[in-house]
């Protein structure tokens, strides 16, 4: 008989099984950041105001994706865990639940869009014209979501059997849907009418659901250990409660993200839309930086997860110090270009002379963050893992509500807007010394034991 597919996590040698888990999804998710990219340069060619329209729906755009990411990730987690420790039943009531719980976070957002999208963009005080087209973009990709997080939750599973290059091509189908769609539907082209910023929007669905699509195919075709089934399902409490023991911590953490670029956008609409749409941009950009380490971070997860469940501390080790190397490099090579060609960045966007006489200093105060923010972001994944996911919760909340913001609001009053940006590496220099602090303590408690 031959042995189950996840059984590489504990055989394969560490490198080569990092490498085989992670290089896939983290060019998949290079290429998410493409095409998100990609959305934001079409519509900064309508006008600047288009593009901080989208950059004001950012926040929802990224607690949706926290939500079903968060979700997915608490799945795998466990999934992996309860393959190490051969716990089949475990391993098909965390499929089945990790689907409902996605399904049920669609619709909370379906609400939201429904009733409370127009709300939301005119908190922000930005002008009528922006609001209006802020409003019909986050609309859409509100209601029309359901792609988003079926997507996310089939990667996932195939991610959890080590299949990431099956994960890979589902995300790739969705994200060049998405990239071929967006000119068409933004400009228009023969009988398809241009329909700017909600013509990018639709894109985006579009190419949602695609992934999700491709994704359910390669489940049910190439996944044999994980026969998804959702007959005769039931919510099981209890592996509910195991899924967000891990995930609710990094739904809250994106959560608290989004609350983050919130408030960030109202400090920053006081001096202009444009330094909206320079923190805007920065948050498409710095995503070619974070997308590979979070990729790395997926590919992580289940190999720390499934070698804590086996008890194979020597592997266990080795993965968390080789993540934590190679999170480092990817974030040097973020840092290397962000100073040296921050222009050339900015002019992908059709930037005006205030916006590059704004966003070059930003680009690079921004990016010395880069230089600690990889460190303790494979940090928070190694939490994960282990069933800590709390201790990640606890270092972003700290970070982004307790120092970001603080000091983003203090530096604006003092120094104006061209020193708001300094309160990003302050910040990942806060959260770097909590994350040694609790790496410590996890050592101590739960991986020296072993």
């Amino acid at each position: 008989m031959s042995k189950p597919h996840y059984s590489k996590m504990g055989e394969m040698p560490v490198g080569r099984l990092l490498v085989s888990m992670s290089v896939p999804i983290m060019i998949s998710m290079l290429v998410q950041a493409l095409y998100n990219v990609v959305d934001s340069i079409f519509v900064a060619q309508l006008s600047e105001d288009a593009l901080t329209a989208v950059s004001l729906a950012f926040p929802v755009q990224n607690l949706m994706i926290g939500f079903s990411v968060g979700t997915g990730v608490g799945m795998a987690s466990l999934l992996s865990r309860s393959l190490g420790a051969r716990d089949m039943d475990e391993v098909r009531f965390a499929a089945q639940n990790g689907i409902f719980l996605q399904l049920l976070s669609w619709a909370a957002f379906l609400l939201f869009g429904l009733f409370f999208s127009g709300a939301f963009l005119r908190a922000q005080q930005a002008g009528e014209a922006i609001t209006r087209m802020g409003e019909q973009y986050l609309f859409i990709v509100t209601v029309f979501s359901p792609g988003l997080f079926i997507a996310v939750c089939y990667e996932r599973l195939l991610q959890s059997t080590g299949r990431t290059t099956l994960s890979m091509v589902a995300q790739l189908c969705g994200a060049v849907t998405n990239i071929v769609l967006d000119p068409l539907f933004i400009f228009g082209l023969g009988p398809v009418p241009a329909m700017g910023v909600r013509g990018a929007a639709i894109a985006t669905v579009l190419g949602q659901m695609v992934g999700a699509g491709v994704g359910i195919y390669l489940n049910h075709r190439c996944n044999p250990e994980l026969p998804v089934s959702m007959r005769a399902f039931r919510p099981r409490g209890r592996t509910i409660g195991r899924i967000y023991a891990v995930g609710l911590p990094s739904i809250v953490m994106q959560s608290i993200g989004s609350v983050m670029v919130f408030f960030l956008n109202k400090i920053l609409i006081a001096f202009s839309g444009t330094a909206v749409a320079v923190l805007g941009v920065y948050f498409k950009l710095q995503s070619f930086v974070f997308m590979p380490v979070f990729g790395l971070n997926n590919g992580l997860v289940p190999i720390i997860a499934y070698n804590y469940g086996a008890k194979n501390r020597a592997r266990l080790i080795h993965a968390a110090l080789l993540g934590l190397s190679s999170g480092f490099c990817i974030s040097l090579l973020g840092f290397a270009l962000f100073q040296l060609a921050p222009q050339w960045l900015l002019g992908l966007f059709d930037a005006s002379a205030d916006m590059l006489a704004l966003g070059v200093p930003a680009l690079r105060i921004i990016s010395l963050s880069f230089l600690l923010a990889g460190l303790s972001i494979v940090a928070s994944s190694v939490f994960q893992a282990l069933g800590n996911g709390v201790y990640s919760l606890v270092i972003s909340a700290l970070r982004q509500l307790c120092v970001l913001l603080p000091c983003a609001l203090l530096f604006a009053r003092l120094y104006g807007v061209s020193r708001v940006w300094f309160a990003f590496p302050v910040a990942e220099a806060f959260a770097l010394l909590l994350c040694a602090a609790f790496l410590t303590h996890v050592w101590r408690t739960k991986i020296r034991c072993l």
